[in-house]
């Protein structure tokens, strides 16, 4: 029996809640008047006013934590994962390790659903640290008995503010020609994309949002965003292969992983199915604001 998201008195938990998709997601569900609870480490990072039965506090790389917490829960979403490796955790703790604690508990607690994020073109990312981690939990994830969805995001419209950061300086450095095409997605618009997949019976879906764009063409929009003149500096490919190559020569795991997966996904095409209606430059737009703003408020 395909499960009904709205069943009452059986809410969702949301894993990863405090991060940028998780808080995407919370709103998204609330917004459609759908329970959920939102499971978190430290409550405090939530933005999303809730009531105290809807925050579950509980640490998912310690299994022990999780016991019972699931308990008269419908389904599971899970954004649970981690950019820097820091305070002692790497990939393998948290992408991996956690969710696994994650899918052990749904399956105790009869859970008829996981549904997890995992990256688009993983299959083409092999061998990076947070891919090989995020994907051992995917495998996981099929070969268990709950029934299981995986959502592949080409990227979000957060992991383009690098390209703000150069244009704010009036250049943006590509490696390449910048003809490789993306077309990255607003968290909210991911959350929305999400929730509607949750009667879903597909178990693999990719998407992306409403724009397709080359890298010169999010570069272009970046430098527009601050009134800048177009300058865009094209580096060879092989300075991007010779970065990698010297980080994991001489920097550790831990400090390197972040910097190998994107540099490493800047050289795929990203295209995904399009959906939303958020535009990468009126993100853009409202980060220069924003930015401004919080100029202007230390002068």
């Amino acid at each position: 029996m395909e499960p009904t998201p709205s069943k009452k008195l059986a809410p969702i938990i949301v894993a990863g809640a405090s991060g940028y998709l998780g808080q995407h997601i919370l709103h998204e569900l609330k917004d459609r008047g759908i329970p959920f609870k939102a499971l978190v480490r430290n409550p405090e990072k939530l933005k999303i006013k809730l009531k105290a039965e809807q925050i579950i506090k509980a640490e998912a790389t310690q299994a022990e934590s999780l016991k019972g917490v699931m308990d008269g829960a419908s389904m599971i979403i899970s954004s649970l994962g981690i950019t820097r490796q820091k305070d002692g955790l790497s990939y393998w703790d948290v992408d991996y390790q956690a969710n696994v604690n994650l899918l052990k508990e749904a399956e105790a607690a009869g859970l008829q659903k996981f549904v997890y994020v995992s990256v688009f073109n993983a299959h083409q990312l092999k061998g990076i640290q947070i891919i090989e981690a995020k994907e051992a939990f995917v495998k996981e994830l099929q070969q268990s008995s709950i029934s299981s969805q995986v959502i592949r995001p080409t990227g979000y419209f957060s992991d383009m503010a690098d390209f703000l950061q150069m244009a704010a300086k009036g250049k943006v450095y590509l490696f390449g020609d910048g003809h490789c095409k993306l077309n990255p997605i607003h968290g909210a618009d991911l959350a929305e994309f999400i929730v509607n997949s949750l009667s879903s019976k597909a178990e693999e879906l990719n998407v992306g949002g409403p724009d397709l764009l080359s890298q010169n063409e999010i570069a272009a929009l970046a430098l527009d965003a601050y009134y800048k003149e177009l300058k865009i500096v094209h580096l060879p490919d092989g300075l991007r292969k010779l970065i990698i190559a010297s980080l994991k020569l001489f920097t550790s795991a831990k400090f390197y992983g972040p910097y190998e997966f994107f540099l490493s996904a800047m050289a795929l095409h990203h295209a995904a199915p399009r959906f939303g209606h958020r535009r990468l430059y009126q993100f853009f737009q409202e980060e220069v604001n924003e930015a401004r703003k919080e100029s202007d408020a230390d002068h």
